[in-house]
């Protein structure tokens, strides 16, 4: 995971690391933090695209989280996630900075994800994402954690 903000607040510390203590290979994570730019809008939204950018391996598939993106549920997510797994490709999933990414981020991307129309805080949209995540697992395996 790349997110661009601050470290993960405690109480969402321990969330994400409630769901990523059930996460198995090859659904396992990592975060990494990139910081805010000092900018303002489509200057911090460059200066901080440029770091996403620099950070991607060219083979990587590219998930950016982005609320004007695809809404699909999660029995979707999961066959996405595990097809792209079962391909050997890396995943990442880019939470951008306050200002967004730039269209260059945008078309590197693989595929745009709304987690909702709504807009959420970052720090909310880390421990969602770690959960979806687990249950991607959990669908992908075949057991009840999702429930239909």
């Amino acid at each position: 995971m790349l997110a661009v903000g601050k470290k993960h607040e405690a109480w969402v510390a321990d969330g994400i690391s409630r769901y990523e203590q059930r996460l198995r290979k090859p659904f396992d994570v990592s975060w990494q933090l990139l910081p805010h730019s000092a900018r303002d809008g489509e200057a911090a939204r460059a200066e901080e695209s440029e770091r996403i950018l620099a950070k991607l391996d060219r083979d990587a598939f590219l998930v950016l989280l982005d609320e004007r993106g695809r809404n699909v549920d999660s029995p979707e997510l999961a066959r996405r996630v595990r097809a792209e797994l079962d391909a050997g490709r890396q995943i990442v999933v880019v939470i951008g900075g306050a200002y967004g990414v730039t269209d260059a981020v945008r078309q590197r991307a693989n595929f745009v994800w709304s987690l909702s129309a709504l807009v959420f805080p970052h720090q909310l949209v880390r421990l969602i994402l770690a959960e979806q995540l687990y249950r991607a697992q959990e669908i992908s395996a075949g057991r009840a954690y999702h429930h239909v």
